[in-house]
């Protein structure tokens, strides 16, 4: 059976050394005192091995059934739904107005991470909500706003998101869903919605869900949806439930993974909705929700890997096999274990310095977030838009590559169900498909996000690396293990978009073609970043003398692994996106 530990001390580390969040001017930020983030985490934690963990692997197994029209979630979800609820959880960074407790994002997505790596499957059920919810305080009215929020940020209602159809996914400008305007300012939605996460289920007494359909006079293509509020149960004015609306499950899909989430087929039959933000505008209100989820869903990507890579470590220290090259390290055992031999030490290596790099490029985009949002800063606000594709695309590929590998650890023990192995890859592999597929994710970074506002913010990003370099340079130790491998890297990620620049206006699948290479430098670079910001601080601690060399001298070693063995691999991203499409486009259609 697998385990999980929060990383309590490494997001320490990062919140207070590397990021001085208590120090920071963001709205918020003053009141996150060590022992305070340390008190959330610690309590999160307990809650993450002992509430949550122990229902993962049987809620894989058991998943979720479909009986007259109602979802059942797996043994036990129930209660720990209600001892979430109970902690208040669900709103730690939401609005006080509505009932959250005002906590920045930064701490909502530390406390997420330890939530996920100990059972993704259901902490998707506040996530999805977690999601509807900003979209309403984003776009509602403050009707709607009184209505669904207390009821959502409690846990008592929980959200959804509606987008995709049989014949639709990416392209949502091809949906048929209709949205009929009634008399009484409501609208009658109908049509079916396939994918939907958490779309039915038995945890709250109400679910919100929120529909792209397309209204009368809006057009051709994404122009003409609209957003509309559509749920379960009618509210009455008193705010009890009413009847039930137009709504219902078709079918509980099957699916490789987070078996333990209910992804339903969605049917809409005369439902009554209401508008959300403003007609023929749905989009922009949809992606207050979608951009939530894709920085939620990079960072379940690296969550996998996070307690994947904490199984393998722990069985690659036990289990005995071989013998170390070198000779015995154990002669009096049979065998050595797995750890001393040189390949296993560089699987978990690699699966060590991702894990740790991602989360602290993720946790520096929810300090973006929160700036951007709190503080009213455009140039944080520009800064993550540009990196949440990197976040979402980046991490899922590699997290759940470092899942795989974990994996690999346990041998055909890993194949088996025994050890839960098979789980977490099994769960990260849908990372890397749903809130945009990863294709979409590079398409969306190299065709819109870097020449967005003139290449502003990519631009700042660049002058975000070379700061670090410059202020940095004086130390040699840095510079050699850490500044110069990032300066590489950075002027291997400045040559792809001059290419691009060149060559995409002569032949846009130049650049295209080159952009998942462009997304995953992008990402080596970010993780290059966060390396040698944490790596500086480790120096200075060892430097001024600390009782926890151990830790530092591991973060140290850690950075210097990926720095030297995964950052030089914008090298070979360069040379793939500068031999253009011409062998990407070779074929025709017919001759694949």
């Amino acid at each position: 059976m697998p385990t999980y530990t929060a990383p309590i001390r490494d997001m320490q580390f990062l919140l207070h050394e590397v990021m001085g969040v208590s120090g920071s001017a963001v709205p918020g930020y003053q009141e996150l005192e060590a022992d305070v983030t340390a008190a959330i985490l610690e309590e999160a934690g307990k809650l993450a091995t002992e509430v949550l963990a122990p229902l993962n692997a049987s809620g894989d197994r058991e998943g979720c059934t479909l009986e007259n029209g109602i979802v059942r979630t797996p043994s036990g979800f129930k209660d720990a739904y209600e001892t979430m609820k109970a902690g208040g959880w669900m709103g730690l960074d939401c609005d006080p107005e509505f009932g959250g407790q005002g906590m920045p994002y930064l701490m909502g997505t530390a406390v997420g991470e330890m939530f996920v790596s100990a059972n993704m499957a259901f902490n998707m059920y506040q996530g999805l909500t977690h999601g509807a919810y900003s979209a309403i305080h984003s776009h509602g009215t403050a009707e709607q706003k009184s209505t669904y929020l207390p009821k959502m940020v409690a846990g008592d209602w929980t959200g959804t998101m509606n987008l995709t159809e049989p014949h639709c996914g990416t392209d949502l400008g091809l949906m048929r869903t209709k949205a009929e305007p009634q008399a009484d300012g409501s609208y009658s939605i109908s049509g079916q919605k396939i994918f939907i996460s958490a779309g039915e289920h038995d945890l709250s007494d109400n679910i919100i869900h929120l529909v792209l359909a397309k209204a009368p006079g809006g057009g051709e293509g994404t122009k003409g949806i609209s957003l509309f509020i559509v749920p379960k149960f009618l509210v009455n004015a008193d705010g009890s439930l009413g009847r039930r609306n137009g709504v219902s499950v078709g079918s509980i899909e099957e699916k490789m993974g987070i078996h333990a989430n209910s992804t339903c087929v969605m049917n809409y039959d005369e439902a009554t909705g209401w508008l959300l933000g403003d007609l023929h505008k749905g989009m922009r209100a949809m992606f207050t929700m979608m951009n939530e989820a894709r920085i939620g869903v990079g960072l379940q990507g690296y969550a996998q890997a996070a307690v994947a890579y904490e199984n393998a470590a722990a069985y690659a220290r036990e289990r005995q096999q071989g013998r170390a090259i070198s000779g015995a390290e154990f002669p009096d055992s049979l065998a050595d274990p797995l750890i001393v031999h040189p390949d296993i030490r560089r699987n978990l290596m690699d699966q060590k310095s991702f894990v740790e790099g991602a989360r602290a490029f993720t946790l520096w985009g929810a300090n973006l977030i929160d700036r951007a949002h709190l503080d009213s800063d455009a140039e944080a606000e520009g800064l993550i838009s540009l990196l949440t594709p990197v976040i979402k695309g980046f991490q899922t590929d590699k997290g759940f590559e470092m899942a795989v590998q974990a994996q690999q650890v346990f041998g055909g023990h890993g194949y088996i169900e025994e050890h839960g192995m098979s789980q977490f890859a099994r769960d990260a592999r849908i990372t890397q498909i749903y809130e945009g597929a990863n294709g979409i994710q590079a398409l969306d970074l190299v065709g819109r996000k870097l020449a967005a506002d003139g290449g502003k913010h990519v631009m700042a990003f660049f002058d975000i690396v070379k700061s670090f370099i410059k202020e940095n340079e004086g130390d040699a130790k840095l510079k050699a293990d850490f500044l110069d491998p990032l300066k590489a890297a950075s002027k291997d990620l400045q040559a792809a978009g001059m290419y691009f620049m060149q060559q995409g206006v002569k032949n846009p699948n130049n650049a295209l073609a080159g952009s998942v290479d462009f997304m995953h430098m992008m990402g080596h670079v970010c993780l290059g970043l966060m390396w040698a910001r944490m790596a500086r601080v480790a120096q200075q601690a060892l430097a001024s003398g600390t009782g926890d060399e151990a830790f530092y001298k591991t973060k140290l070693a850690t950075g210097r692994y990926y720095m030297a063995r995964h950052l030089p691999a914008t090298a070979l991203h360069l040379a793939r996106i500068t031999s253009g499409a011409d062998t990407v486009m070779a074929l025709a259609a017919d001759e694949f």
